[in-house]
């Protein structure tokens, strides 16, 4: 229904029927029905980006629950926007109460329930307040979605230009600069770089050196004219738009019910179930036309342009600062893993390439020797001889080497360039993306927070004299505070329990097998042990993980933190603490305390007094702990980064689109082409960055915190993030809603947890080579009890003797002669005064000297590798010196543009000055004349 206009092309004055109609409009949600536009005469408005007159883009979507009609055409309303609705909202008085014949004409053919009835009033008055901040609504219910209504959401050019300026977005100015990059050797050095590499960079414009760059300005509306405006329609992108949109839909109000609403309330109430920006266009088909999603999903999201470097510039445009900085960041860090990696692969061939020269695994292979070793559980081992342990003992020697201390020094160093080079890159796109000088706004309440007020004002007096603005405090949360401290105690002995109970199958099933009739079984009882053991703390360790992360959310939602900065950064926290605690409590117990509290034959520590703590074996506990760090780590990263992230969203989407099929919907339809926002609506929700980075700090803490043990970890590391990279890329292009651009200029506090995790990997380590490797032992040897310097006698040096005889009551071996002779003396991996000693089986001194030479070079390491990470810290700035220099240059450039403006407009008042004057001595010049 358009209103007349006159001949001056304003609206005439409304009469009394139009203003009835419009107030049913405004206040009823009585929209007019239109014919839908065929698809022939707009394809830009079939495909859904479009309002129905095809002009109008679609920049935000909310969608809500309706009950299907009968009706199968489709049909949109729209709210038509001219100066009367203006002059009507501006005035606007509450509704005069309905007629009863017009109730009855309005009234649905289904009957609603109270609550849908509420619901549907809020929304009502959402979206007429939507209107009065000037956005532009148009509603489409008869989809070929059941039970969904879309609400399509259009910001004006003036909506647009009055919110931008209220962010304080910067926007690129007509003034434009060159920009100076290195000069002399360095430039020639860059551009040889530059032409090497250009096959690595994706086939974009934005890849191109640019000389010039525009200088950029927080966007005014009094200061249009510096801006480039010659075409409206692109100066604001789509992710700009949508952004803009969203905050106009977190400022507003909806104030009918007895607390106010936002947005975020409505979401978390089911007023509305969602809301979100559309995408750009089709990924792929015959008819998908060139957009910036589809150039995405051809250079990033494919798995055959791998090997190149992501268009970071082009995920920021199309995604927001936010997953720019993460994909960032991320690509920095698989940079910086290919270094690590070669020289973990160079440790790794060393050990191979020496091990037929080491002459403790030497010693241990050889058959002469004869050394009888004690049994290693009780009644049903026996006798054994060491050379059976030649294999362990060489496998050992490939992580267990001098070559991996000189890898832990280098790692530590790693981090450190790692995070020093991504705070250069971290500033470098700041430049880049005009976000120098932004400081984050402070967000706006959550819905819970929201809601909990309510409730906590409605409990309050209603006759108080002094209403208060009410607001949660510690004594409202202590509860919630309370809960959070119990339940993360709970979860974090509950890993210990299931780490204990694999300790216990260890335990009794290296007993079961050593009592296997199968020679072979026999032989391989310490392998299979290891390896299934890992296997269940890998199955363990990923369910709990699920668990975990449900968990942390449900007690971070008890807090009810105001803003979603707070609740992210809470989860965050709890997220972090639980999966660390899960992922590497196994490895830590192999590490530092298995075979240190097993005691000594004829002296065992006994759990439940029968099963025996379990012993490491003799090549140490170091072989054992690099089974359990590779299967862990590989396991997590194939299972639950890859096939969950592959499957768990395809799933999804085949549920939500099977269940949308169970509505009463003639054949034919389905095989029309759903709107753009229909699409969307199928795809899964974004919910945030905390779980890809949650992924990829947990694989840090793998790559950095027992390198020592696993020098291989940062190959798989990087082979896993070359596919994740992709992965991720193809999930967040074709798989999830587009997510609501965040700007913001570092990625928070991941980076304080990186740096937190890089400096306890220096403690680790030290400690992972002092006390789990045979590395300090061996040079004690070597320098203070080697009759001749070298390594002989190095095995027989570690261990002790014990008489068979001292065997406690009950703990003898079944079979004493299993090795075909009488055993009176046996031997264990200790150092203990032998039993002809005055004081047999004490702890000897050679223990202390090995201790001592331990605790020393825990602090030497530490102190040396902290003190290297802060001098790479201190000689390497945070922002590159080119940089620096571009961010002062924009500065004067700025404060010239603002000076030659101001001097322009002094001439131009000067000038008119000067001719007011003129005009006025001419006048009165002219009328002395007239008058003479």
């Amino acid at each position: 229904m358009d209103l007349p206009e006159n001949e001056s092309g304003g609206s005439q004055p409304p009469t009394a029927k139009q203003t009835h109609f419009l107030r049913d409009v405004i206040f009823h949600g009585k929209l007019p029905l239109l014919k839908s536009v065929a698809p022939e005469e707009n394809t830009q408005c079939q495909q859904g980006l479009y309002f129905q007159d095809g002009k109008r883009r679609v920049d935000y979507i909310l969608t809500y629950h309706i009950k299907k009609t009968s009706s199968s055409r489709r049909h949109t309303s729209r709210l038509r926007d001219n100066a009367f609705t203006r002059t009507l909202r501006r005035g606007r008085e509450p509704p005069p109460p309905a007629p009863k014949d017009d109730a009855e004409v309005g009234s649905p053919h289904h009957s609603m329930d109270h609550h849908d009835d509420d619901k549907c009033l809020r929304r009502e008055e959402f979206e007429s307040n939507l209107m009065e901040m000037g956005l532009e609504l148009e509603r489409d219910e008869e989809t070929k979605t059941p039970g969904v209504g879309f609400v399509k959401i259009h910001a004006p050019w003036s909506i647009l230009c009055r919110e931008a300026e209220f962010m304080k977005l910067k926007m690129p100015t007509k003034k434009v600069y060159e920009v100076k990059h290195s000069s002399g050797v360095m430039e020639k050095i860059n551009a040889f770089i530059s032409k090497l590499t250009d096959p690595l960079h994706p086939n974009l414009e934005e890849n191109r050196t640019h000389k010039v760059k525009h200088l950029s300005y927080p966007f005014s509306r009094e200061k249009q004219h510096l801006f480039d405006l010659s075409d409206k329609d692109s100066f604001f992108d789509s992710k700009t738009r949508s952004s803009l949109v969203f905050e106009v839909l977190k400022r507003t109000k909806c104030t009918k019910a007895k607390f106010s609403m936002g947005i975020t309330s409505l979401l978390g109430s089911g007023v509305y179930l969602a809301a979100y920006p559309l995408h750009d266009g089709d990924v792929d088909g015959e008819n998908a036309e060139p957009n910036d999603r589809k150039l995405l999903y051809e250079e990033w999201a494919s798995y055959s342009v791998f090997y190149k470097y992501q268009p970071i510039g082009l995920i920021r445009k199309y995604f927001g600062e936010k997953i720019g900085l993460y994909f960032a960041w991320l690509g920095v860090y698989t940079q910086m893993l290919i270094p690590a990696s070669l020289v973990g692969v160079i440790v790794f061939l060393y050990g191979c390439v020496t091990v037929d020269d080491d002459i403790p695994s030497m010693e241990i292979c050889d058959q002469r020797k004869n050394i009888t070793m004690c049994p290693l559980c009780d009644r049903v081992c026996s006798y054994w001889n060491l050379s059976t342990a030649c294999g362990t003992a060489r496998a050992s020697h490939l992580f267990d080497n001098p070559a991996t201390v000189f890898f832990s020094i280098f790692m530590s160093l790693w981090a450190a360039f790692f995070m020093e080079h991504w705070k250069r890159r971290q500033m470098r796109l700041n430049y880049e993306w005009d976000l120098t000088g932004f400081e984050d706004e402070e967000d706006h309440p959550r819905a819970e927070y929201e809601f909990r007020v309510m409730q906590k004002s409605l409990k309050k007096d209603h006759k108080s004299q002094k209403p208060e603005k009410e607001k949660l405090t510690c004594r409202d949360r202590f509860p919630a505070y309370m809960t959070n401290l119990i339940m993360m105690l709970l979860m974090i002995g509950v890993t210990f329990a299931i780490v204990f109970g694999v300790i216990l199958y260890r335990i009794s099933t290296k007993a079961a097998l050593a009592m296997s009739s199968n020679p072979m079984t026999r032989s391989n009882v310490r392998l299979t042990v290891k390896t299934t053991a890992a296997i269940i703390n890998l199955v363990v360790i990923l369910i709990l993980d699920e668990v975990y992360g449900a968990v942390a959310r449900w007690l971070t939602v008890l807090e009810v933190p105001k803003t979603d900065k707070s609740f992210e950064e809470r989860l965050i926290f709890k997220t972090f603490i639980l999966k660390f605690v899960n992922a590497f409590t196994p490895i830590i117990y192999i590490a530092f305390f298995r075979g240190r509290l097993g005691g000594r034959p004829g002296s065992y520590l006994y759990v439940f007094e029968s099963y025996r703590m379990e012993e490491c074996a003799h090549g140490g506990c170091l072989m054992e702990l690099c089974i359990q760090l590779s299967i862990t780590m590989l396991g997590k990263q194939l299972i639950q980064n890859n096939l969950f992230e592959i499957g768990v969203p395809k799933l999804k989407k085949l549920i939500r689109y099977i269940k949308s099929k169970r509505g009463s919907f003639q054949e034919e339809e389905y095989e029309k082409k759903l709107q753009r926002y229909e699409t969307d609506h199928f795809l899964e929700p974004f919910v945030g960055l905390t779980p890809e980075y949650m992924e990829m700090i947990i694989q840090f803490g793998f790559v950095t915190l027992f390198v020592a043990s696993f020098p291989l970890a940062p190959l798989f590391a990087l082979l896993n993030n070359i596919i994740e990279i992709r992965l991720d890329a193809k999930k967040f292009v074709a798989e999830l809603r587009r997510p609501d651009a965040a700007r913001g200029k570092d990625i928070g506090i991941w980076y304080n947890i990186l740096r937190g995790v890089a400096k306890v990997a220096v403690i680790v380590n030290a400690f992972v080579i002092s006390f789990t490797s045979d590395f300090i032992p061996r040079l004690v040897y070597q320098y203070m009890y080697s009759p001749d310097g070298s390594m002989h006698g190095f095995v027989n040096h570690t261990l002790s003797y014990f008489n068979v005889s001292h065997f406690q009551n009950g703990t003898a071996p079944l079979e004493p002669f299993h090795l075909g002779f009488h055993v009176d003396i046996c031997r264990y991996k200790d150092y203990r005064e032998p039993p002809w000693s005055p004081t047999p089986y004490e702890i000897s001194k050679e223990f202390w000297a090995v201790l001592a030479a331990r605790l020393a070079f825990v602090i030497v390491f530490q102190n040396v590798v902290m003190l290297m990470s802060d001098v790479v810290d201190w000689i390497i700035p945070d922002i590159p010196k080119d940089i620096s220099l571009q961010i002062h240059k924009e500065k004067i450039l700025m404060m010239d543009l603002f000076m030659k403006e101001e001097q322009g407009k002094t001439r131009l008042e000067d000038n008119c000055k000067e001719t007011s004057t003129l005009t006025r001595s001419r006048s009165m010049s002219h009328t002395a004349c007239k008058n003479y």
